[in-house]
């Protein structure tokens, strides 16, 4: 009775602090504006089974793809034995499986330890990769510090975690298992001599250890970029169905233009002049690019095909989501304990310099890369606007050319009526 208690307490406050930090993210990101993304249903979902089920993305680094997919497909099966053991510890009763499926019990332990050995595997490939610095997309000024320490950590958890399931498996098998366990089988030996009572104890201890284990990992998720296996669900849903080079007239600006020419002009019903044009800070941006912004897996894909960042412009694509993100927890955290209308004075561009957001081409590479379908370049393009509309702020060039077509109704700086000279030479 001891066992059952302590198993629904420990279970009962890690899903209460899992559920507040699913609440938060989830209140966070409606700061943003409404926009809808409800329409082409049928094509959402397809578009979410193939990306973010299929991970249909992923295959234009095959090598990466691999290991990813090996990690992915093991996070959701072995996570079928988690089924089991809530069962288990509900009713204090040990494999409570085995006795309904006999044979085929021992068949499906044996195929999750294999895969559990593989993510165990994949997982050390991955820490190489990270912290060898083979892999250029995993440097840059933005992944100094805590992200890089994210990354690691995750691997590290899963790591142990696998590692704690296939020692209680070759503990267990050493004194009361019916059935040979591929991996664990190696690890029996070193139960071999010990009596019933210790292996058990051995057992019970790896047991807890995995489920605590479990428990930790779900509440460190909504801390860290790893966010992204729930996340990349709804946001790959969500996805921007448009062709990636569309970029759509501002409404507000067009219903304003339209009752300037029109001195007879109605404004529609429940119009309101707008307050601001672009995005000064998170709030301004939609609910989908914050959405966005927590999905962001940090992998770097968007940064390594910027051509901007490439020929060593300081633009780089992940750091405006990580960016994007981080203000929005700070902004979130400041509105929670003082009231939706606290705001600090800060804004998302004391993070995100112009000299970024100009470097940009608006070529989209970073959205077609994107495992997840995140479009930086959307936020990129409402600050820009900001910057512009409100800040009368743009390079040279640009202001040049906003000039000439106020003065002159062209980019060049010609007048209208001196436009056909060059035929006459």
């Amino acid at each position: 009775m001891v066992s059952i208690i302590a198993f629904i307490v420990t279970t009962a406050v890690a899903a209460y602090f899992c559920a507040k930090s699913v609440a938060r993210i989830r209140k966070n990101i409606f700061l943003g504006k409404a926009e809808n993304r409800s329409d082409r249903a049928s094509e959402r979902w397809k578009t979410m089974a193939m990306v973010a089920l299929g991970q249909s993305k992923m295959t234009t680094r095959p090598l990466a793809a691999f290991f990813h997919i090996i990690v992915y497909v093991g996070f959701v099966l072995i996570n079928i034995e988690v089924l089991e053991i809530i069962i288990d510890g509900l009713t204090n009763s040990h494999r409570i499986f085995e006795p309904f499926l006999g044979s085929v019990y021992g068949l499906a332990i044996g195929f999750f330890e294999m895969l559990g050995l593989l993510v165990i595997i994949a997982c050390v490939v991955f820490l190489l990769r990270r912290n060898t610095g083979a892999v250029k997309r995993f440097t840059g000024t933005e992944m100094k510090g805590w992200p890089v320490k994210d990354a690691n950590f995750i691997l590290l958890i899963e790591i142990v975690l696998m590692g704690a399931l296939l020692i209680m498996n070759a503990a267990d098998q050493s004194f009361q298992s019916t059935y040979s366990m591929p991996v664990s089988s190696f690890l029996a030996p070193m139960f071999s001599g010990m009596d019933p009572h210790s292996a058990h104890l051995i057992v019970s201890i790896c047991w807890w250890f995995h489920w605590i284990g479990i428990l930790l990992f779900i509440n460190y998720i909504p801390f860290s970029k790893h966010l992204h296996i729930f996340m990349a669900f709804p946001n790959t849903y969500y996805s921007n169905l448009d062709p990636k080079g569309k970029i759509t007239n501002m409404a507000s600006v067009t219903t304003e233009v339209q009752l300037m020419l029109d001195p007879n002009a109605v404004p529609p019903e429940g119009y309101a002049a707008p307050e601001g044009f672009g995005a000064k800070d998170v709030t301004d941006l939609s609910w989908k690019n914050l959405m966005d912004a927590y999905s962001c897996t940090e992998c770097g894909r968007c940064t390594s095909v910027c051509p901007a960042n490439i020929t060593g412009k300081l633009l780089s694509p992940r750091k405006v989501m990580m960016d994007t993100r981080d203000r929005l927890e700070e902004l979130g955290e400041l509105k929670a304990k003082n009231g939706q209308d606290a705001h600090d004075g800060k804004s998302l561009h004391d993070r995100t310099s112009a000299e970024e957001l100009w470097a940009c081409t608006t070529c989209n590479a970073c959205a077609e890369a994107c495992p997840v379908n995140i479009s930086p370049v959307d936020i990129i393009m409402q600050m820009r606007q900001y910057q512009v509309m409100e800040l009368s702020s743009a390079p040279s060039e640009l202001n040049g050319m906003l000039s000439n077509l106020e003065n002159n109704g062209a980019p060049w700086q010609f007048s209208q009526s001196d436009r056909a000279n060059w035929t006459n030479q």
